[in-house]
């Protein structure tokens, strides 16, 4: 079977086992993973072997990007503090600690092999977190700090693993040299991908063709993550980088047409690199097994179990005392409202978000299989094994206990919260459009067109308040009516769709209302600008119908 045939099989069952996963009521990564080892172990089917630069290169840029993108970035600065001290302090804390655990409990591991492990194991998946967490209707402020600590905690584990590499094949490490390349690599990185940011947002702002647009929004992560490997800065945080600076002015720089080209393309690429990352991960373990001695494995579950506990304990034992002895989810700047002080069940669920991934198994994967001086790296299949282990446990037993957790601790933002704030921005909304009506339009528009227009916004807002009339009969928004007030009317609610807009932006700037309900608006916007851009090409320049 060849490679073609190969991932048109992977669609195949992923679009399956998706579709079964919603009528079971399962996280979808568990079928999917025993999927990957169906397809691993069965001899008819082919072998998916998952490369460790397909896995940097081809899936990490895109997804980070896209995460990224969706993160708010007022909310993200809000909860920096808890967000670095996962993404940083807690990947450094768990990696000592499974060094440790390793080094005392698994013979024949040193110091560095050890760290190894450790730096492999440290980082929780952004896309194991994201489709768990997805309809649990966590508070927003945790779903915030989940999705912040998985967009920077891949860069801290990586460079710790370049570190531990580095001391396996040297035999040596020296500390300060170490912390000033961390601040090289994590700087480096951070700067590269604001610069590609301000660049791209420079080309967007002059293009006007969606597909060539949609195709930069692509090439922007792989450009993104290649030059800061380069230059041996952070491929991780620049890709996040340039995803945060362009999702910040994307209100500005993509047109309609262009947002709704590129959020259906990211849709469809986004749920097809998820789910093939969860099948190749279960196709990996014929090849991991395959490097070790029949005699070895039973031994090995063990270890595998026993560092599934340190990294499951690692993250709890970090949160709790973090929190109450230094104030971790207080942040710099309180705003009113938005900050106060976790509960115990609300940092057990944070805590317990913790499934590892991917990223851990494709470190894994990139460890050299030989020394400098030739001999073999020692105890790689084992390290990789072990990694696999850790990886199903914290899937499975995460995933599947997380909404049990959530729904027994009562730990869930109310529905009518969102639906609240919902409604009074799309208030505000209708208000901001009747001022610009009667300050910027009523000069210029003929009594019927001006009345209607009011009337139609006063409806939705009589509406919104709970109060329904029906003595309202509009005309004007039907094209069988005289043409020229038609066009007259559709051009002036054109005005107002860019109003509400610009409105839109302007608090998408100050933060006055969540990125989820700006952003809902904005597409409901970008569908109505559609609609009246149709309608209007329907009336001929002369005034008549098509």
């Amino acid at each position: 079977m060849n490679n073609i045939e190969t991932v048109l099989l992977l669609m195949a069952v992923l679009s399956g086992l998706t579709l079964l996963t919603q009528r079971l009521k399962i996280p979808y990564t568990i079928l999917l993973i025993v999927a990957g080892l169906i397809i691993g172990f069965v001899p008819s089917l082919p072998n998916v072997e998952l490369k460790p630069d397909v896995a940097f290169l081809i899936f990490l840029p895109p997804l980070l990007y896209e995460a990224s993108g969706n993160i708010s970035w007022h909310e993200f600065r809000t909860f920096s503090q808890p967000i670095s001290l996962l993404a940083i302090g807690l990947v450094f804390f768990t990696t000592t600690a499974v060094a440790i655990v390793a080094h005392y409990a698994i013979p024949g591991f040193s110091w560095p092999l050890a760290f190894v492990l450790g730096a492999v194991i440290s980082p929780p998946d952004a896309v194991a977190a994201t489709s768990v967490t997805r309809g649990l209707g966590l508070p927003k402020r945790i779903i915030v700090i989940l999705e912040g600590e998985s967009l920077v905690n891949d860069a801290s584990a990586l460079i710790a693993y370049r570190f531990a590499i580095a001391t396996v094949l040297s035999g040596s490490f020296v500390l300060w040299e170490a912390g000033l390349q961390f601040l090289f690599v994590a700087g480096g990185g951070i700067v590269i991908g604001i610069l590609l940011g301000v660049i791209a947002r420079l080309i967007h702002n002059q293009l006007d063709n969606p597909t060539v647009a949609t195709t930069l929004s692509l090439l922007l992560p792989f450009i993104s993550y290649l030059l800061a490997e380069h230059f041996g800065t952070s491929g991780v945080l620049a890709v996040v980088s340039a995803g945060l600076y362009l999702a910040w002015h994307s209100y500005e720089i993509y047109s309609f047409q262009t947002r709704m080209q590129i959020n259906g393309f990211w849709n469809i690429l986004i749920f097809l690199l998820n789910g093939f990352v969860f099948i190749l991960i279960g196709t990996e373990l014929p090849f991991i097994v395959s490097g070790l001695e029949k005699d070895e494995l039973p031994k090995l579950i063990g270890y595998g179990f026993l560092i599934s506990l340190v990294a499951i304990l690692t993250r709890i034992v970090w949160v709790f005392p973090v929190t109450y002895l230094f104030s971790f989810f207080k942040t710099r700047k309180k705003r009113a409202g938005s900050i106060r002080q976790f509960s115990r069940n609300e940092l057990f669920i944070t805590s317990w978000a913790g499934m590892r991934g991917v990223v851990s198994l494709a470190t894994a994967l990139s460890i050299p299989y030989k020394l400098r001086s030739g001999q073999a790296f020692p105890y790689r299949s084992e390290i990789l094994f072990i990694t696999f282990m850790v990886i199903v446990v914290t899937l499975v037993l995460q995933s599947l206990t997380l909404p049990v957790f959530v729904k027994w601790l009562n730990v869930s933002e109310p529905k009518d919260k969102e639906e609240q704030e919902e409604r009074t921005m799309r208030l505000a909304l209708l208000v901001s459009s009747i001022t610009f009506i009667e300050s910027e339009l009523s000069l210029t528009l003929n009594n019927q067109v001006l009345t209607e227009l009011k009337e139609r916004f006063e409806q939705q807002i009589n509406y919104l308040n709970g109060v329904v009339r029906t003595d309202e009969n509009p005309r004007l928004h039907r094209s069988d009516t005289l043409p020229e007030a038609f066009r007259e009317y559709i051009e002036s609610e054109a005005k107002i769709v860019h109003h509400q807009r610009t409105q839109i932006i302007k608090w998408h700037k100050e933060g006055t209302y969540s990125e989820e309900a700006i952003r809902r608006i904005e597409q409901e916007l970008d569908i109505r600008s559609l609609s009246l851009q149709t309608r209007l090409r329907r009336i001929v320049p002369s005034g008549g119908l098509i």
